[in-house]
């Protein structure tokens, strides 16, 4: 008999738990049913004025070089330079030894002085004989032989003038001058070796660096993209600004100084299919050296009325189209398709697909399907925009 209530009681125990089970699911499931919309954080869409750049890679190139060579031949005497340091206009490199022609020079001037002292007793020989043939004293060839002698001591003289003009520029020569001003590289001869007029071998190389010029490629596609943007009015130059440019140099810093955009090749490398384009950057503390490698951000145009999306408010589907989610009306979620220019720092820049009042959904996607009600707050408030998994 006590077995059998035994038995009783458990029964009772078994159905009074399953009763508190089901009471505390359908509890939790009613109160899972008065949840509210899921809350998602939405940036407004709005048209705003955007510098639209493109990042080209480049390399740096001297704004001006000048290589020295000697314009007459002679033994080196002289180097008055320091190798890798900066030289002026003018300055003298190099002295050629100047013996020689200083006597081609000065034997130059005594033959012009010669023929100098000979003109005025032919020019006064050749006068009177002109006189003299007018009342018949001299025959006519010889006032003609007078007037000839005179001839030939004026181009004497010219002749001679010359002569000494040309020893005149050799011997200012042997002095070899810097023809620009900058920084110069090593020296390719030494004291004693034999200089050869107009050598194939520069004695040096003289680069100016500040400014300095920045050689980048940019595709022809671009180019095309470019020149109807502007044609069609929806991108304009800056006049404030004109074709401003930014550098980063090879190891990703920003360079400090802005530079200009100079021109554009005419000439496409049909081996690349891209145009030259020539910037211009100051460097006074020469930090830039031709030959390194940079990328520059050149400034194309303004965009006045431009439509801005946070890069993680645009997805992609299953194809690779890009697609952003919307709240529409009633705070439906929807899809829309989109087709995108370009990057604008942290943001993409939409020309079809959205309009100006659209509210994107970025924080929260993972939370939303289409059709879905749901709560949109501003984007880095509200629940949305914690982290998955994270406390707010």
């Amino acid at each position: 008999m006590s077995a059998r209530r035994n038995s009783v009681e458990t029964v009772f125990v078994v159905q009074a738990i399953l009763v508190a089970l089901l009471a505390g699911g359908c509890g939790r499931g009613k109160a899972q049913g008065q949840r509210g919309p899921a809350e998602v954080g939405v940036a407004t869409v709005a048209r705003e004025r955007a510098v639209l750049t493109s990042e080209l890679p480049g390399r740096t190139s001297a704004f001006l070089v000048a290589e020295v060579r000697p314009q007459v031949s002679g033994i080196i005497q002289k180097r008055l330079f320091a190798e890798g340091g900066d030289v002026k206009a003018g300055e003298v490199l190099y002295q050629i030894d100047p013996a020689q022609y200083q006597a081609a020079f000065e034997q130059a001037e005594a033959t012009l002085a010669l023929a100098q002292a000979n003109l005025p007793a032919a020019r006064s020989r050749a006068q009177r004989f002109a006189e003299l043939v007018k009342i018949h004293a001299v025959g006519q060839q010889d006032a003609d032989d007078a007037t000839a002698a005179l001839g030939q001591a004026e181009a004497s003289v010219t002749a001679a003038k010359a002569a000494a003009e040309a020893a005149r520029i050799n011997l200012a020569y042997t002095p070899i001058k810097a023809p620009i001003s900058g920084r110069i590289g090593r020296s390719s001869v030494t004291v004693g070796a034999l200089a050869t007029a107009y050598q194939p071998v520069p004695l040096a190389v003289i680069q100016q660096l500040d400014p300095i010029y920045v050689d980048v490629t940019q595709a022809t596609a671009d180019v095309l993209r470019l020149q109807r943007a502007l044609a069609s009015g929806t991108i304009k130059l800056d006049g404030e600004t004109g074709r401003t440019a930014k550098l980063f140099l090879e190891d990703g810093t920003p360079y400090a100084l802005e530079g200009k955009l100079q021109f554009r090749d005419v000439t496409v490398d049909p081996s690349t299919g891209s145009v030259t384009l020539r910037l211009v950057f100051p460097n006074p503390n020469h930090v830039l050296l031709p030959g390194m490698f940079v990328r520059a951000v050149v400034e194309e145009g303004v965009d006045e009325k431009a439509i801005l999306v946070p890069q993680q408010g645009v997805t992609r589907d299953v194809r690779g189209n890009a697609v952003a989610w919307v709240v529409g009306q009633g705070e439906v979620v929807e899809q829309r398709s989109l087709t995108l220019g370009r990057a604008v720092a942290d943001r993409w820049l939409v020309t079809d697909g959205l309009a100006a009042g659209d509210r994107v959904i970025v924080d929260g996607l993972q939370r939303v399907r289409p059709g879905q009600e749901v709560h949109a707050v501003p984007a880095g408030e509200g629940a949305a925009a914690a982290p998955a998994g994270g406390k707010k």
